[in-house]
């Protein structure tokens, strides 16, 4: 089992490639280059050379005003500096680039200019010790001229200062995972022509089955300017629009047979835009688009709004995206990575990110387009007051992402404030959420809608119930399990139109889509969850989602693990997590939550019930779509695993289930008779379409503990003799189980029965796990510092909820069995898991804001006890012992009855 370790991402190498004779062919491969694809396939010239890679650098501690003349290392670019994938350690705020470049005298009548896709925060440029410019921001792409400085075919000296120095005003986000410090985006040079293509906007109008093209130029042309509209598929008509000696011109573009983008279907027009002044061509852009139409709408037959795509309504089930590698931080190492990260949420059956407190990267955000995945974007924030530097620094950030990102028909809402970060205004009587600020948040509200009409906009994805004007009423919550149904009930009652809740003031409930922003158990505890197993308190979660339908959508933080945060589907390296769900129902997957036909049951997921009862189960359909996939069959089966881990099959029944879009119904009951014998008995639900196609499956539990074993002679975890430990043992919720650290041995003392009856022998059965020691295992555990900032702790298992999610690295041990000092047996313990399996370490939590080793279990060990020591009243005394490991693993676990996997104490069995 993987522990905060993170494996070194390999960085993608590409094949060489040319660009085409417009351009310039590359003067060296691909792979000498990091990230060496276009930047923005939305927006792209084919002249174009690509700067990334190792460019001169130095640090400036001293704040040199002119060029510096020397350089003392390389950095590789896009990376910012700090980042292990830079080459380079972060010594200081401000530091220069630099390197030469050599513009192809195929470009000669052509304006150049140098293009950063991102740097943080200030930038100034230098073209053989001639000053170009300045830029101020850190999120959002620039350029500098060249044109009149340009000796073409001839070496030149390009140089760039960044100073990046941290103000409460600038907009910084979650740096604190990983200061983006300087340039973090592909850096390249570019010719356009003498009047040039500045912006293209597609607004898509599916309803009238045409899209409206806005074009503006970098100034009025002189003559007569024409913009021509080509699709590459050569279905539609080319178009042209006249500019008429004005900078901007407009056309709506009717589309035959228009094709929609979706989802599951992310079709993209593909078009060249190019520019002609007096018949003479200037300049042309690559450009895409997607027709669909992002709105909110009533759900047939209820009275509250989802999200619309395509005038359907949409339940959305997204997931928060820092957006963060651990090696590159704001940058990601290739692009096959990101069209990888895009593909995670595809797999989960998600249908949503939210990019969080970032402008995403373009070719990310392409990937999106391209596959079909929707995007929330956040505007990174401020974490100082709202003043007038914060707020223009703000708004002119927003701007430029508007207008960089208007094409990607991915994006369906902007989020313009995160849990109202960097609105409060500290006063005499503490900070506050001022009635003016207020006001501010507003008017930008309106301002992004003017901006771009075609998205939804979020004034604050609100933790505070403080909304004042939003197009989603958005809340967040981080719960324990246990507590999802209360917390998913409070927001379905408690949102009425008209009403105060959930906004600030006199601002007062809209009627738009009510749906949760954030949501998990990764906050859910007293202090951080740490690394833990997320799939069973997700499990919860999601079922109580699905009994409340009202709550249009939930979003889980989060897609991967951060430095602070470790819930995410998979780890910061993005190698995978093992939740054990196949276990409980064949095929299951954690997408099988994600799945738009759910079956949810009443109550508890699991529960504790006598053995030989009978148990009746309320289930509901709950669908989420309005794809009618006909005729319905659900198969209920009660299946499971014994005391001693025999797999049991109990009988299944099958019914009809009537389909009713987005609507939560009751279909029956299912009542099952549980056996007399201890056990973790599984109630699967599986849902299957005419053809058999598995929908959905889902599960509830039923655990037996109350049997006597046959034979048995049991002895509690907790009840040993003797404790010796290398670096320390533990007892936990009392006596459940028992932890041995490093290497050392439990010993017991068991006395057989005066009647052993017809027994011949015996054997000795528990459940046991290799055993390592965490950060919250260890002294001076106290977890100081600001999370958000990249404070706090970086080992994910210092905090006392945490308990290290079952992944692909195995911690090992060995249990050795000495019986009145006779060596028994040895096993190899393979790990030290968590994990949904561990169902009655889950189940023996207490309904509170804290956890202890929740989801950890072992395997079953049996092993035959000596038969000369089998007599009547014999005492045998045990030792369970783990020796020293050489490969720093080891430790020992000892489970009782109510925890890990097996209902079952320590015992004797006679046979």
């Amino acid at each position: 089992m993987k522990r905060n370790v993170l494996r070194a991402a390999a960085l993608a190498l590409c094949l060489l490639s040319f660009l085409s004779s417009e351009g310039c062919s590359r003067t060296k491969a691909a792979a000498d280059i990091p990230l060496p694809e276009h930047p923005r396939p939305d927006f792209q010239r084919k002249a174009f050379i690509n700067l990334n890679g190792h460019w001169n650098f130095t640090f400036d501690k001293a704040k040199a005003e002119g060029p510096i003349a020397e350089y003392d290392e390389q950095i590789l670019v896009p990376f910012p500096w700090g980042s292990k994938l830079s080459e380079v350690e972060n010594k200081a705020d401000t530091a220069w680039y630099g390197r030469q470049i050599t513009v192809p005298s195929s470009w000669k009548g052509k304006r150049i200019f140098l293009v950063v896709g991102a740097s943080d925060w200030e930038t100034t440029a230098w073209i053989d010790g001639k000053e170009l410019g300045n830029h101020q921001g850190g999120y959002t792409p620039f350029a500098f001229e060249l044109t009149d400085d340009v000796e073409f075919g001839k070496a030149q000296d390009i140089r760039l200062k960044v100073a990046d120095a941290r103000v409460d005003w600038h907009l910084y986000g979650k740096q604190g995972y990983g200061d983006a410090k300087g340039i973090w985006q592909t850096v390249y040079l570019e010719a356009r022509g003498g009047n040039y293509l500045s912006s293209i906007h597609f607004t898509p109008d599916i309803d009238n089955s045409l899209v409206r093209m806005d074009v503006s130029l970098d100034s009025a042309p002189a003559g007569d300017a024409v913009a021509t509209v080509r699709f590459k598929d050569r279905k539609q008509k080319d178009v042209k629009v006249s500019f008429n000696g004005r900078q901007t011109a407009s056309v709506d573009i009717p589309l035959k047979d228009q094709h929609l983008w979706d989802i599951d279907d992310p079709y993209l027009y593909e078009v060249s835009i190019s520019l002609a002044v007096d018949g003479k061509k200037e300049d042309e852009v690559e450009s895409y688009f997607g027709q669909r139409k992002v709105s909110a709408m009533k759900v047939p037959g209820q009275g509250y709004k989802y999200v619309a795509l395509n005038n359907h309504p949409l339940y959305l089930q997204l997931t928060l995206d820092q957006s963060y590698h651990p090696e590159g931080f704001y940058t990601f190492p290739s692009d096959e990575f990101m069209k990888d990260e895009i593909l995670l949420s595809k797999k989960l059956g998600l249908n949503g990110n939210r990019v969080h407190i970032k402008v995403e990267v373009p070719r990310k955000l392409y990937w999106a387009d391209r596959l079909g995945l929707l995007i929330m974007a956040d505007v990174p924030n401020f974490w100082g007051e709202p003043g007038p530097e914060a707020r223009q620094e703000w708004e002119s950030c927003m701007r430029d992402q508007v207008e960089r990102d208007f094409n990607h028909p991915s994006i369906f809402a902007w989020v313009n404030f995160n849990e109202t970060w960097g609105l409060f205004t500290n006063g005499e009587e503490g900070k506050s959420y001022t009635h003016e600020t207020q006001e501010w948040v507003r008017s930008m509200y309106h301002l992004t809608k003017e901006l771009d009409p075609t998205w939804l906009v979020e004034d604050n994805s609100a933790c505070n119930q403080d909304h004042v004007e939003t197009d989603i009423n958005s809340w967040h919550s981080y719960q324990a399990g246990h507590r999802w149904e209360i917390m998913a009930n409070y927001f379905d009652k408690n949102t009425v139109v008209g009403s105060g809740f959930n906004y600030i003031g006199e601002n007062t409930v809209q009627d738009v889509p009510m749906i949760n922003s954030e949501c998990g158990n990764v906050w859910g505890y007293e202090g951080s969850a740490g690394d833990c197993d997320y799939s069973w308190d997700y499990h919860c979660m999601m079922d109580a989602f699905h009994r409340h339908l009202k709550i249009g959508g939930w979003l889980y933080t989060e897609h991967h693990d951060v430095i602070n945060e470790w819930n995410g589907y998979v780890k910061f390296d993005r190698s995978e997590k093992i939740d054990g769900l196949c276990d409980f129902v064949p095929g299951m997957t954690i997408a099988d939550f994600h799945t738009p036909y759910y079956i949810v049951p009443a109550g508890k997921i699991c529960r504790t019930v006598p053995g030989g009862s009978v148990q009746t189960v309320k289930l509901s359909s709950s669908f989420t779509t309005d794809k009618d996939p006909g005729k319905l069959e659900l198969a209920t089966e009660l299946g499971g695993w014994k005391w001693d881990g025999t797999p049991v099959e109990l009988g299944s029944e099958s019914m009809a289930v009537a389909f009713k879009p987005f609507e939560l119904a009751e279909i029956g009951t299912r009542t099952v008779s549980i056996p007399s014998e201890n056990g973790v008995y599984v109630l699967r639900y599986i849902l299957k379409d005419a053809k058999g196609t598995v929908l959905s499956r889902n599960f509830c539990l039923f655990v037996v503990n109350d049997v006597k074993i046959e034979g048995a002679v049991p002895f509690a975890p907790a009840s040993y003799t003797a404790a010796e430990w290398s670096v320390k043992n533990t007892v936990v919720l009392d006596s459940l189980k028992v932890n041995g650290f490093g290497h050392g041995a439990f010993e017991y003392s068991v006395t057989l029965p005066e009647n052993l009856g017809e027994a011949k022998g015996a054997e000795i059965v528990f459940e046991a796990s290799a055993k390592q020691l965490f950060g919250k295992d260890c002294e001076g555990n106290e977890i100081d510092g600001d999370y958000m900032l990249g404070g706090g702790t970086f080992d994910p298992c210092k905090s006392p909820n945490s308990y290290a999610m079952t992944d692909g690295v195995q911690w090992k041990s060995k249990v050795c069995i000495e019986i009145n000092g006779i060596d028994v047996a040895a096993f190899d313990l393979e790990d030290d898991p968590a994990d949904h399996r561990g169902v009655l370490s889950w189940n023996s939590q207490p309904a509170q804001r804290w956890m202890r080793e929740g989801g950890s279990y072992g395997c079953l060990i049996r092993a035959e006890v000596p038969s000369e020591l089998v007599k009547p009243g014999a005492e045998l005394r045990i030792k369970l012992s783990a020796p020293e490991s050489g490969n720093g693993s080891g430790g020992l676990a000892i489970y009782g009855k109510d925890f890990g996997r097996y209902p079952v104490d320590p015992c004797i069995i006679l046979k």
